[in-house]
């Protein structure tokens, strides 16, 4: 298909309200050198894309920031319709996932990575570009819309899974479970033969027991009261804050803990004795090296995690999308899907 100059696209103009958002025609992305050019068929909306909005200056992403105006979107799922010289012909036409963590080459430092959607332009559009070994080819008979729920998640899960050595006999406390990042982690670690607590919600421990959680604790409560000291082998904290004393406490000696950060302000302290006596290991987790993406591939094509699909909303919507996703009215990812590409 001939490929139009310019597409429909939503960019973030600045930090402030939904207002912000600007849903318009853009010039479509030209390709450089090993880069390929995708039609996006859905992409996901995240969190982290409100945090950007609301966020008084540009958020850091490895060893980048972010700047403004800016297309957001890094779950993508899609088809490549444009290559640039020296990449397989045979690849257009593949329906792929692109991996957000964006590394020019195979094995290139996280810390120089961009982050799709965050350094560069993304998904909510019609078309985006990416390096050509960021976009995987994926045989699955799930929609497009399902398929862009994994991306950002389940590699971040899987990250801090891999970097807490998490394996079969462990328990494993996962706090905000029912959130994407943390209900990826439940099923990747059931995945991995583990004994899954929950932190959640109410309203999403049904949800999160489904997914194979072996027990919930629900939010707001003491998981140092209600498991006692010394309890788990892990704790993947995907939400940080007031109960990092706490989530230590629960930790046998031995212990790791692993995260991928807090967003909230407050500076968080801690017993070095703690650390030391009880022989803990802590583990700080952004960015992810290639093959956990490539492993992601291979769970989504044996169905080894399923998708969570929140709602789907036309890319016009994004303001109603984002405020569903804050009002936290369901678990699982809002989708965004796309316009038909305007004519040539």
């Amino acid at each position: 298909m001939e490929i139009p100059d310019q597409m429909n696209a939503v960019r973030l103009l600045g930090p402030g309200d939904v207002d912000q958002l600007h849903y318009g025609l853009v010039a479509t992305p030209r390709l450089a050198s090993g880069e390929v050019l995708i039609r996006v068929t859905a992409a996901a909306l995240n969190r982290s894309d409100i945090v950007a909005r609301t966020a008084e200056k540009p958020l850091p992403a490895g060893g980048k920031e972010s700047a403004f105006p800016r297309i957001q979107g890094a779950d993508v799922c899609g088809i490549i319709v444009r290559i640039s010289k020296g990449i397989d012909p045979g690849r257009v036409g593949q329906r792929v996932l692109l991996d957000p963590c964006l590394r020019p080459q195979q094995h290139g430092s996280l810390y120089d990575a961009g982050y799709l959607g965050t350094t560069c332009d993304g998904g909510f559009a019609d078309y985006v570009k990416v390096p050509a070994n960021c976009a995987y080819t994926v045989a699955s008979s799930l929609t497009d819309a399902e398929l862009a729920s994994f991306p950002v998640s389940c590699s971040t899960a899987e990250n801090l899974l891999r970097h807490a050595g998490v394996g079969a006999g462990d328990t494993v406390l996962v706090t905000g479970a029912s959130g994407a990042v943390g209900s990826a982690t439940v099923q990747l670690a059931k995945r991995r033969r583990a004994r899954v607590i929950a932190i959640a919600s109410t309203a999403g421990a049904h949800t999160v027991m489904a997914l194979g959680a072996d027990n919930v604790i629900p939010r707001g409560t003491s998981p140092q009261a209600a498991l006692g000291d010394r309890s788990v082998d892990v704790v993947i904290d995907v939400v940080g804050g007031a109960l990092w004393p706490e989530l230590l406490a629960v930790l046998v000696c031995g212990g790791r803990y692993a995260t991928p950060g807090t967003r909230t302000a407050a500076p968080i302290g801690m017993d070095l004795n703690i650390l030391a006596n009880h022989n803990l290991s802590l583990f700080g987790c952004t960015g992810h090296t290639a093959d956990v993406f490539r492993d992601l591939i291979g769970y989504i094509e044996r169905r080894e995690i399923r998708p969570l699909v929140a709602s789907t909303y036309s890319l016009p919507d994004m303001a109603q999308a984002q405020q569903d996703l804050m009002a936290r009215k369901k678990v699982g990812k809002p989708i965004l899907m796309p316009t038909q590409p305007i004519a040539p």
